[in-house]
């Protein structure tokens, strides 16, 4: 008898766990396609900024203001290739990997998207557990 409760236990948390990330997953497919068409009200990155201690330093501009140079300026300085991939720089974190298997210092490969799925979406650090969860992310908003 206690056998069968233990089964009936763990089919039940089974299913609960199932539920919740299904639930979990539908959640952040429809955030994510809202955020096509709205502005964050927040983001990961600025809630980390505010439990922190830090608090919230946002000023934002309509970029119906901000000049065609000082765009094409930003992108230039990020993502070189921007306008040329789909959210994955490929050969540029080839070149990144090689670095840092002879370097002590560790250099970047992300692009501007896994930039955004990085600050609006997780976590600031390095692991690669948030890395997988970038690459998700990133996926997600570039279709």
């Amino acid at each position: 008898m206690a056998k069968q409760t233990e089964n009936n236990f763990l089919s039940r948390a089974w299913r609960f766990i199932k539920r919740l990330f299904l639930i979990l997953f539908i959640a952040q497919l429809v955030y994510i396609i809202l955020l096509r068409w709205i502005d964050p009200p927040f983001t990961v990155t600025q809630l980390g900024s505010l439990f922190s201690g830090h608090g919230l330093k946002r000023d934002y501009v309509d970029a119906s203001k901000i000049s065609t140079n000082a765009k094409l300026a930003v992108l230039a300085s990020e993502d070189q290739l921007f306008a040329d991939h789909n959210g994955f720089d490929f050969k540029s974190i080839q070149k990144a990997m090689k670095h840092n298997q002879k370097s002590k210092s560790l250099k970047g490969a992300s692009t501007i998207s896994q930039q955004v799925a990085k600050n609006v979406f997780l976590w600031q650090g390095r692991s690669w557990l948030r890395k997988a969860m970038e690459t998700y992310f990133t996926f997600m908003i570039e279709l």
